[in-house]
């Protein structure tokens, strides 16, 4: 997103904690994110970076008495973070859809998938029965279900797993939001069904000029269809950029750590893949200074004093990195 454009999501200052036994579980903390129309934009990080809880606090899946939740998120003029559940309630599945990773257990199994399409439609549009049926039909033929009108009747248990995110898909499209969250929409999915999911995101992206925020762990998925990415550690985003800016010319140590642990394919073959050393942070305890720097090679004593902002630093412009280091970081390790 350039400059000059106007962001149809803005994300300001916003912290996720939980309370667990041991104290308060930062989930995020304190992100600020801008989202265009019409782009995709990729969350990645290791598994309890904050990526499905700073996409379900956009939609207050996460309330409840043990969460607390700041900051701001402005759609159209109204803060999600502080809506109310009513006003919620009028805004999930109409302005932002959730696609979630697990289609079998987010599906309702006593039910036909027409159906729960069909009360998507008419939970925020005045529809008859027969129109918003005729609609589901119409919307599972969009998502590239061969026979649409025999599996609207079939119950979830009864299609594939690639069916059932193209439902989900489908009812999260019901009524043509501007924000569509994907959350590891291709994790249980094989690689020829990942690689169709992909490409009907992307085409929906095209034909509706839908914002897609793709919450996932897999490099490659980046690589297919995002416009943009930011990346998350221990709840702060600490590099962001174009999907070109952060795959082929990242800054952020962590982000470089990422890359180096995807095996490619042209060059030559190793026998053992780099790892990150270290565990990712998980305790109500967080170290002070950059949360990375326990598991860095390159970790100064300018990392430490406090959470190193994410400024544009080094890399190009729009690129933007959290750490204090200089463009040799990668180079020689400061002891």
């Amino acid at each position: 997103m350039t400059a000059a454009a106007e962001p149809l999501l803005s994300i300001r200052g916003l912290r996720v904690e939980f309370d667990v036994p041991g104290g308060r579980l930062p989930a995020v903390g304190g992100i600020d994110l801008d989202l265009g129309a019409g782009e995709v934009v990729a969350i990645v990080g290791e598994s309890g970076s904050g990526k499905s809880a700073l996409s379900m606090s956009l939609v207050g899946l996460n309330r409840g008495p043990r969460a607390h939740i700041t900051g701001t998120a402005m759609l159209h003029g109204t803060d999600l973070i502080a809506a109310s559940e009513e006003k919620l309630r009028s805004v999930r599945g109409k302005d932002v859809a959730v696609v979630f990773q697990d289609a079998l257990a987010a599906l309702n199994p006593t039910q036909k998938v027409g159906a729960q399409i069909s009360e998507m439609l008419r939970t925020h549009q005045k529809l008859s029965r027969k129109a918003a049926w005729a609609r589901s039909v119409e919307l599972l033929r969009e998502v590239g279900i061969a026979n649409p009108e025999q599996r609207a009747k079939a119950y979830p248990h009864q299609l594939s797993g690639g069916m059932r995110q193209r439902v989900m898909i489908a009812i999260g499209l019901a009524n043509e939001p501007g924000v569509l969250i994907a959350d590891e929409p291709t994790t249980a999915l094989d690689v020829t069904i990942q690689a169709q999911v992909l490409r009907l995101l992307k085409r929906l992206q095209t034909d509706h000029g839908t914002t897609i925020v793709l919450i996932t762990h897999d490099l490659g998925v980046v690589a297919e269809v995002a416009d943009r990415v930011a990346v998350m550690y221990a709840g702060r985003i600490v590099e962001q950029g174009s999907r070109d800016q952060v795959l082929f010319a990242p800054q952020h140590p962590y982000t470089k750590a990422l890359l180096s642990s995807v095996p490619r394919i042209d060059g030559p073959a190793q026998d053992r893949l780099p790892a990150i050393a270290g565990s990712p942070l998980t305790g109500v305890t967080r170290p002070p200074g950059c949360a990375f720097a326990p598991r860095c090679a390159f970790t100064h004593e300018a990392c430490l004093p406090a959470p190193p902002a994410l400024l544009h630093r080094y890399g190009q412009p729009g690129q933007l990195d959290a750490c204090v280091l200089g463009p040799d970081r990668n180079l020689v390790a400061v002891p």
